[in-house]
Order: structure tokens, then sequence, then C-alpha cells
């Protein structure tokens, strides 16, 4: 009982912690004087669109945000999510100036995403391109013969199942998934084409799917500058005729999102605590790292 009054008692005072960490967060204010412009980041595998077009949206709708810059480390995702950010993009572009900056990586749904910008800065040695699709399929089918189990599939339709695992693929399901493939390259190859005005010659140059660097990618016009944030910064200085230095506004989170990322984060961190403490002789474990 004592125990778990402690831990309750932990739990309320870190709650009001979260809260007091929100509260500051959300009152913090840029110290510049300059023009606003906006930053919105997209990291990591894109999976979900909403963060970044709930950013590009309130940037849009703000009148204080001069000019919108994306800051892009990423190395693709799922179609539908590259997709939608990509029309977003072209939206606010409609509203206000928009300026991609791409850091270490910035490929494939990556580039997609943010192809429709005004102006796209990479460093030289970005990893970006890789203008393709691409989906695989593991086959379990014989490790489950060897380890003796198996599986009955029921199906309305003959395609239905397409890509189990579970089955080896027939030539019906090969020459279906290669449509979808090829289709959703032809998209990802026209909006390209259409945004940064490329002729299909320099086109064919990339279309097996190939990573290039900043340098090559500005050669072949699917990037405008080589150069860093700053430099992306004073591209979009100069598209949207600023004065000044720009002050580089992130959009605040609603205090429900900020509460739950902390405590997300705080209850992971008080379960492996309590871990650590409660359970060290009722069970072995592999040192870290294992």
């Amino acid at each position: 009982m004592a125990l778990l009054l402690l831990f309750g008692g932990l739990f309320l005072l870190f709650f009001g912690l979260v809260v007091s960490a929100a509260t500051a967060l959300q009152s913090g204010q840029p110290n510049a004087d300059g023009p606003a412009v906006g930053v919105v980041e997209i990291t990591g595998v894109i999976e979900d669109a909403t963060p970044v077009m709930e950013a590009l949206r309130d940037f849009a709708d703000d009148d204080e945000i001069k000019g919108i810059l994306v800051r892009v480390d990423s190395p693709g995702g799922a179609v539908g999510p590259s997709q939608e950010i990509y029309t977003e993009v072209v939206r606010t572009r409609a509203r206000k100036k928009v300026v991609a900056s791409l850091a270490g990586t910035a490929a494939s749904g990556g580039y997609y995403a943010i192809c429709g910008a005004d102006r796209i800065v990479a460093n030289p040695g970005t990893l970006t391109g890789s203008i393709g699709v691409i989906t695989e399929i593991a086959q379990l089918d014989q490790v489950l013969g060897l380890l003796r189990v198996n599986t009955e599939t029921f199906k309305s339709g003959e395609l239905k199942d397409t890509g189990s695992p579970l089955r080896p693929l027939a030539p019906a399901d090969r020459a279906l998934l290669q449509g979808v493939v090829d289709n959703i390259y032809e998209q990802f190859r026209t909006t390209v084409l259409q945004e940064r005005k490329l002729t299909p010659e320099a086109l064919a140059l990339i279309r097996d799917g190939r990573v290039l660097t900043g340098q090559q990618a500005k050669e072949l016009g699917l990037v405008d500058e080589l150069g860093n944030l700053h430099d992306a910064v004073a591209q979009l200085v100069t598209l949207a005729k600023l004065e000044g230095t720009p002050r580089l506004v992130h959009r605040k989170k609603k205090t429900d999102e900020l509460i739950r990322e902390l405590i997300d984060q705080g209850v992971g961190s008080l379960t492996q605590a309590m871990d650590r403490h409660l359970r060290p002789r009722m069970e072995l474990r592999l040192p870290e790292g294992f």
C-alpha cells in the first residue's frame, strides 16, 4: 500500500511538472524583431502527414508569418502521406512563399513532399532524388512448411489476398503489384515534370530510382541552389521581399498535444524505473546491448 501511495504521489508530481512545462513552452515567444518566418519540419519516415499539413495551414492563416521554410531530413515513406504534404505545399505557396531546405536526406517521398516549393536549397552532399516506388513482400510459405504449419484463406475474389506472405506469388499477383507500382511511379514522375519543368530527357537519367547528391540534383534541375539552412532563409527573404533579419518561428503545439507527448515520454521513463526497482529478483535479463 505504501508503495502504491509512493508511486501515486510521484505520478501526481510528474503530472504537475508536465502541465507546468507545457504552459511554459506555450508561452515562449521569439525575441527577434524582424519579420516572422514559419518553420515546418519533415523528419524521419513519412507515415502521418497531419502534423505537417496543420503547421503549413496555421502559418498560411497567420498574418504575422511572412514566409514559410520547410526543413526536410527524411528518406521518404508512405505514398499517400507524401502526396498529402505535397498538395498542402502547393496550396500554401499560392498564399505565401515557400522555400524547402534539404538537410542530410530528402529522398523519394521526402523529395516528393516538397517538390512543389517555390525554391529548393540542398547541401552539395544531401542525399536526394530516388524518384521511384518500391514494395517488398516476404515469402514465408516455405518456412511454415518446414514448421508443418498449414493455413487456409477464404476470399471473395481471386486477387483479394495478393501480397500475402503465406503463399507464393502467382503471375496474376505479380502483374497486379507491378501495375500498382508503375501507376504510382507515373504519378511521381508526372508531378516532378510539372513542378520542376524538367525535360523528359533529364528525367530519363534518373528514372531508374537512383539516389543523387545535392550537387547532382542541381545539375539535373531537381534543386535550385546549393547551400545550408541559412542560405535557404536568405532565398526566402529575397523571394518574399522581406526587410531586416527574419526570426524563425516554429508552430506552437496545442497544450493537449504537448501534454500527451510529455506524458508518453514520462510514463515510459517511470515504467522503466519501476521495472528496474521492483523486478530485479523476479526474472533474469540479458545485459543491455545484447
